[in-house]
């Protein structure tokens, strides 16, 4: 087996976590795959020299990995993500951070975890992404989302208004601070703090959660993810902020921008002990009084 490792930031405090996770992998004698820039930051700056491949974009998880492994919050989950693609490599997420939706295995449990993988003890759960199609192709081949797509104001604290239509047919104006379309894996991000709804993984649904809307009934929409979403901006500036997953580009006053379902899936493993409810409890403190 082929193993890919991920993460965005390694320290002297978290390295030890890289570490246990690739002698797990020699133990049984799994092949270890680092990314480019993480492998050139251990030797230079830690001075660790693991043996092991190097990936450095798409194109190499064409080429026979097994099995993504990412090592940190949920940001470093979503740029692993862009690895990934369409090309079915399954990811699991081990959570070195605090609080993590998508990194839900503790770095307590990677031995345990390991042992899951090797004996197949687990599942695939299915998450669904956003395509985004603008006039200038401004994201190029890395146009989808596995949280959200982002629109916000840019230099000015005025707000912007965010045209929408659903299956070309006209929804709302929103008069806001921006506007953000996710998935349900995104529903416990930005649209979550922005007052839109928890929606369960394996929903077909997309979210429409206005941010800051000046209007106070206008409420975050849920609708069928089969259905296209045009958005075109109004602004006093003569650009806007469009981001996807944290990416951001910038993007003309007047711009269409088209939000599909993306034609592929990703692949995210699940283990028996751990499912999305108990995850959601755990992290929201659900049930917990704090006067007790």
């Amino acid at each position: 087996m082929r193993v890919a490792i991920y993460g965005l930031k390694f320290t002297r405090q978290n390295l030890d976590y890289l570490k246990q996770v690739m002698d797990e992998c020699y133990k049984r004698q799994w092949d270890v795959v680092l990314e480019e820039e993480i492998l050139h930051l251990v030797k230079t700056k830690y001075d660790f020299h693991p043996k092991c491949d190097v990936y450095s974009n798409y194109a190499h998880f064409l080429q026979g990995i097994d099995l993504m492994i990412c090592l940190g919050g949920d940001g470093s989950f979503l740029r692993a993500v862009r690895y990934i693609r369409s090309s079915e490599v399954p990811i699991l997420g081990i959570n070195t951070g605090r609080l993590g939706f998508l990194t839900n295995i503790s770095k307590e449990a990677i031995a345990d975890t390991f042992h899951l993988i090797e004996n197949r003890q687990y599942e695939y759960q299915k998450r669904s992404l956003l395509k985004v199609k603008t006039e200038g192709d401004i994201f190029e081949d890395e146009n989808f989302a596995l949280n959200e797509l982002t629109i916000t104001k840019k230099d000015t604290s005025s707000m912007i208004i965010v045209h929408a239509k659903l299956d070309d047919k006209y929804l709302n104006s929103y008069w806001a601070d921006g506007l953000i379309v996710a998935t349900p894996t995104g529903s416990t991000g930005y649209s979550l703090s922005c007052g839109g709804p928890i929606i369960t993984p394996g929903c077909k649904v997309h979210i429409i959660t206005p941010i800051a809307a000046h209007n106070l009934n206008v409420r975050p929409v849920v609708v069928p993810d089969h259905l296209s979403i045009d958005l075109s901006l109004e602004s006093r500036d003569r650009t806007c902020l469009v981001s996807l997953d944290g990416v951001t580009k910038n993007i003309k006053q007047g711009e269409e921008i088209r939000v599909t379902k993306a034609e592929f899936l990703l692949n995210v493993i699940k283990f028996e002990h751990t499912n999305f409810l108990d995850t959601i409890r755990n992290k929201m403190y659900w049930g917990i009084d704090n006067r007790n």
